[in-house]
């Protein structure tokens, strides 16, 4: 085949892929918490998602609503159990759980994966976290007898405190006090092919060094940079950051062959007026600019191509939520079925520019804000900012680093589909 042939075809098949992408986002997802008391009903919720682009649901519990509305949507369903204890003490009940949870929906609901235990780490409780692993083989064993072993994955969630070090990324470390829990977790992890999730916030690094700087480089924005001093690899967001820290830790404790999940991220809208960034435009940079992120199927600097399945922090807001304002505002929409703020999620918008959008500084007339019902890591990933002079200075920038394929394919997927139709006639008219 002629080189210009070749090149044609390929840009062709990209072009195909990038038609598919405008059309859903298979790597995001979106958290569907409960805790209100004017959430629209189930109902309601699944014809809402199937508007969007959105092929990924996570469940804090297993409400059976939820799981039969999403039936034959093709949506893929993450669900969850809190009762821990029960389940590592009682494989019956491990099997109750499954028959009545799981076996009844599948596969017409696309139940995907069983977190059992969430943030469970945070709290402290040693003994709690001990159950965690005999839990989630319990209800592995239950999934096997079932027949449903090797279509539905186990595993738990973690928050950014389980890294003792975090700072530069490349030497993330996990707690020691955790050592040995996490190994046990990991094991499972790698054993059974499912995911080690966590929950990275850039809102809380904001939070905890509001600077104009800091917020452009937590929300995507054009900014000089930070450079990991080991690795000499210039960070261009704190979301990268994040992730590449747990990568390292994983790397360090021999398991970085785990698939790692982003289980939870986002931006409130709103808060109280000590809470700094809490802006619908903040939230709207955030979330818009991480989407456009992934879909460029860059990575992060550690994992160069690799596109990380991310669930977007929150679907509704949740008006019971206890602790501050912005608890309860990270909706991005709202009881009514309205969005919140448009991100390019909804198959009637999502062909809109992805161009970086700007967030709007607010710094913060008080103190550094408290702790948080969605806990902030103790240790943050906020090295000194470099200046433009120092991109030539040895280190890897990553806005270079993007393969040429992700970012045709990203290029093709920004075009609304008749300019993609038509691009693509010419491109097939040209090859043959």
């Amino acid at each position: 085949m002629e080189p210009s042939v070749y090149r044609l075809s390929l840009l062709f098949f990209l072009c195909l892929y990038g038609l598919h992408q405008t059309k859903s986002q298979p790597f995001i997802g979106v958290n569907y918490g409960q805790t209100a008391d004017n959430l629209p009903p189930p109902s309601a919720t699944a014809k809402l998602l199937q508007s969007t682009s959105i092929q990924k649901v996570r469940l804090y519990g297993s409400d059976p609503a939820i799981i039969k509305a999403l039936a034959n949507t093709g949506i893929e369903i993450v669900i969850g159990t809190g009762d821990v204890p029960g389940l590592a003490s009682d494989p019956s009940f491990a099997r109750s759980w499954v028959e009545t949870n799981v076996v009844p929906y599948y596969p017409a609901s696309k139940i995907t994966l069983i977190d059992v235990g969430n943030e469970a780490t945070t709290f402290g409780d040693r003994n709690f976290m001990l159950q965690l692993l005999p839990a989630m083989k319990n209800v592995q064993s239950a999934l096997e007898a079932a027949s449903l072993g090797g279509k539905i994955k186990v595993s738990t969630v973690h928050t950014m405190s389980i890294l003792s070090q975090s700072d530069p990324p490349s030497a993330g470390v996990f707690a020691a006090d955790h050592a040995d829990i996490l190994k046990g977790l990991l094991e499972f992890n790698r054993e059974t092919g499912s995911p080690f999730a966590v929950n990275p916030y850039p809102f809380f690094a904001y939070q905890s060094d509001p600077r104009p700087e800091t917020l452009a480089f937590c929300s995507f924005q054009p900014n000089p940079g930070r450079v990991d001093a080991n690795s000499k690899i210039k960070y261009m967001n704190m979301f990268d950051a994040q992730v590449d820290a747990v990568y390292s830790a994983l790397s360090s404790f021999g398991f970085k062959d785990v698939e790692i999940v982003v289980a939870e991220t986002g931006w409130p809208y709103k808060g109280d007026p000590d809470e700094v960034g809490t802006t619908i435009e903040n939230a709207k940079a955030y979330n818009k600019n991480l989407i456009a992120h992934l879909k460029s199927m860059a990575g992060t600097p550690l994992m160069p191509g690799k596109v990380i399945e991310t669930y977007l922090f929150a679907l509704y807001d949740e008006n019971l939520k206890p602790g501050k304002g912005s608890e309860r505002a990270f909706g991005l929409f709202k009881p009514d079925l309205t969005m919140t703020y448009d991100i390019g999620l909804t198959k009637t918008t999502n062909q809109t520019s992805m161009a970086p959008q700007s967030p709007t500084p607010r710094l913060p007339p008080a103190a550094a804000p408290t702790s948080q019902t969605l806990p902030a890591p103790p240790q943050m990933i906020l090295p000194s900012p470099t200046s433009p002079s120092d991109k030539n200075s040895g280190q890897t920038d990553v806005h270079n680093s993007t393969p040429r394929s992700a970012s045709l394919a990203h290029l093709c997927s920004s075009l609304s589909v008749p300019s993609m139709m038509l691009f693509v006639s010419v491109m097939y008219a040209l090859i043959i």
